[in-house]
Formats: C-alpha cells, sequence, structure tokens
C-alpha cells in the first residue's frame, strides 16, 4: 500500500508495532482514546474541583492565621509573664531592701538607746556630783563663819551677848 514490495498487515512496520503494543497494554482506553469512559472531566467536576481547592485554601488560610494568632498569643502571654515576673523580683528587691533598713534602723535605735542611757546616766552622775559640791561648799562656809565668828569673840574679851536673868531684874528694882 506505500508501494513496498514487503507487504505488511498495516502498510508499516512501525504502525503495526505500534498498534501492537498499544492493545497489550490496555488497548485504546489506556492511552486516552475511550473518550465516552468515566474518566471524562465535565463542567461541573471542574467547577466542584475548583470550589473545593477553593474551600482548601479558604480553611487553609483560616487554619494559618489561627496558628498566627494563637502564636501572637503565646508570645503576649509570654511577654506579661516576664514583665510580670520582672516586676516580683523587683517587688522582692525592695522588701529585701526594707527589711535590711529596718535592721539598720533597728541597730542605730539600739545605739542611740545605748547613747541615751549612757547620757542620762552621766548627766544623773554631773547632778549628783553638783549636789555634793554644793553641800561641801556650803559645809566649807559653815566652818568658814564659825571659825570667823570664834574669832572675833576671842579678839573682844569676855564677852556675854545675853544678860543673865537676874541682872536685869537687880537694875529695876
Amino acid at each position: 500500500m506505500n508501494g513496498s514490495s514487503t507487504g505488511s498487515f498495516f502498510g508499516s512496520d512501525w504502525l503495526g508495532a505500534f498498534l501492537i503494543i498499544a492493545v497489550l497494554f490496555g488497548g485504546f482506553g489506556g492511552f486516552g482514546f475511550n473518550r465516552g469512559g468515566e474518566n471524562v472531566a465535565t463542567v461541573d467536576y471542574v467547577q466542584s474541583a475548583i470550589n473545593n481547592q477553593s474551600t482548601q485554601e479558604g480553611l487553609r488560610d483560616v487554619l494559618l492565621s489561627s496558628a498566627n494568632n494563637n502564636y501572637e498569643t503565646a508570645q503576649l502571654i509570654n511577654g506579661q509573664t516576664n514583665a510580670l515576673q520582672q516586676q516580683n523580683y523587683a517587688n522582692q528587691i525592695n522588701v529585701v531592701q526594707g527589711f535590711n533598713a529596718i535592721q539598720q534602723a533597728i541597730a542605730q535605735l539600739g545605739y542611740q538607746m545605748d547613747s541615751c542611757c549612757c547620757s542620762i546616766k552621766t548627766q544623773m552622775l554631773q547632778d549628783k556630783y553638783d549636789a555634793l559640791e554644793n553641800q561641801y561648799r556650803t559645809a566649807q562656809n559653815d566652818l568658814s563663819n564659825a571659825a570667823q565668828s570664834q574669832y572675833i569673840l576671842n579678839a573682844l574679851g569676855r564677852f556675854v551677848a545675853y544678860p543673865p536673868v537676874a541682872a536685869t531684874i537687880a537694875t529695876q528694882g
């Protein structure tokens, strides 16, 4: 049929080989020649596939957005937790510093009380010393006055300060 002297069933060796291989591996339906079968894409099928793909993409976007929101929420909670921990640590440091200040104030108060008590005791001793010194000077003045009086009386000779009662009666009589 193609003018060659060797005749083949289909007119060409290549075409014959192809048809034999096609029949061996599933016939014409396996190579897309089966147009009436179930594997044909219809408009409804394609639209359904597109709608399904859009739905899947929407769900993926929602899930991704939810995951991002969860991540952001976790980050905010983590930041808030860190801030609260730092505030707690600052409060603890302030409490410790406050206790240290109270201890120092108590120690200083103890020192002031010791100093105050010592000052009071010293003042009391000074007051007692001043009182005894006044008594001593008064006693010295009394002794000095008594000595001066004795000296004056001795210098006058016999001196009677008050005449006897009998002498006054005799002179009146």
